[in-house]
């Protein structure tokens, strides 16, 4: 019995053997044969690995800028909401904050995008990052193609929109605030001339009030008395004025062609920031695109 009990358990260890060398699952095989190779899984590069840290902080900025753009534009629509009572509303497709919001949904849509993407190795993130840069860039490219094709009609719509701002004026702050930063600094009032203030109806001589007949103070040839102190009223009273007196108060050139003159003189400026905003936008999408490289590389 002893010499039974003993052959046991090498009967049951012979048996497992014969089970292991026929019957197996072929992993376990494998991990019991040293003689078979098995690849070390795919690693970043130390490269990669600051490639997207980079493209994780490029987007977090972009992706600040864009809320402070959007805080920027809701503050100014919400300060100008009319008050109770309050008669004069400003029509919100042409108040120049919706810029604001717009351009900051967008930018900063688009770099949440971008900065998920680089921080949760996802690639339908990038590729959505990517594709909104490529429809940006599509749509700059665009807008210059039309900026040098249309060149007139964009300066009727720059007429038409100058006309509109002479009729808003006292309807919407920021406006009344574009308009007398155009005229004090070109030195213009008025559309063609001064006399195009008659078509405002506060300023226009049939109005009642004590602008009646008068002009902003932005297109005195003198708006500050003694030197120091602004005088609102300078421009008051000038429409009815005749075109040698009235010339020795105010500016009687119009802005339409001030602010031409202007533009075409800030054609290299404008250039030059359309060329850094595109190539800002093609570093953006070099760091996505070697992000979403190494992430796919990594998944085969």
């Amino acid at each position: 019995q002893a010499s039974r009990l003993v052959e046991l358990p090498y009967s049951s260890f012979d048996d497992d053997d014969d089970d292991d060398d026929g019957h197996s699952p072929p992993g376990d095989t494998a991990e019991q044969d040293p003689g078979v190779w098995y690849p070390d899984p795919p690693k970043l590069s130390p490269f990669s690995h600051c490639v997207r840290h980079l493209a994780f902080l490029w987007n977090l900025s972009f992706l600040l800028l864009g809320l402070l753009l959007l805080a920027v534009g809701v503050w100014g629509l919400l300060a100008k909401s009319p008050l109770p009572g309050d008669e004069r509303r400003v029509p919100l497709g042409s108040d120049p904050m919706l810029l604001f919001v717009l351009a900051g949904l967008g930018a900063s849509t688009v770099s949440l995008a971008g900065c998920l993407g680089a921080f949760r190795a996802s690639p339908c993130l990038l590729r959505f990052f990517l594709g909104a840069l490529l429809t940006f860039g599509g749509l700059e490219v665009l807008g210059g193609l039309l900026l040098l094709l249309a060149r007139r009609r964009l300066r009727d719509a720059l007429r038409d929109l100058l006309l509109l701002c002479l009729l808003r004026y006292q309807e919407d702050p920021d406006l009344q605030f574009l308009v007398d930063e155009v005229q004090r600094n070109l030195q213009c009032c008025g559309l063609e001339s001064y006399r195009d203030w008659e078509s405002n109806p506060y300023f226009n001589c049939s109005a009642p009030g004590v602008q009646a007949c008068g002009v902003p103070a932005s297109c005195c040839q003198d708006p500050l008395e003694n030197g120091s102190v602004p005088n609102v009223q300078c421009g008051f009273g000038v429409l009815g004025l005749g075109a040698a007196a009235a010339g020795a108060v105010v500016h009687t050139g119009g802005c339409g062609a001030a602010l031409g003159t202007w533009l075409r003189g800030q054609a290299g400026a404008v250039a030059a920031g359309a060329t850094a905003l595109v190539l800002v936008e093609a570093v953006g999408a070099l760091m996505a695109l070697r992000v979403l490289r190494d992430i796919t590389a990594l998944r085969v």
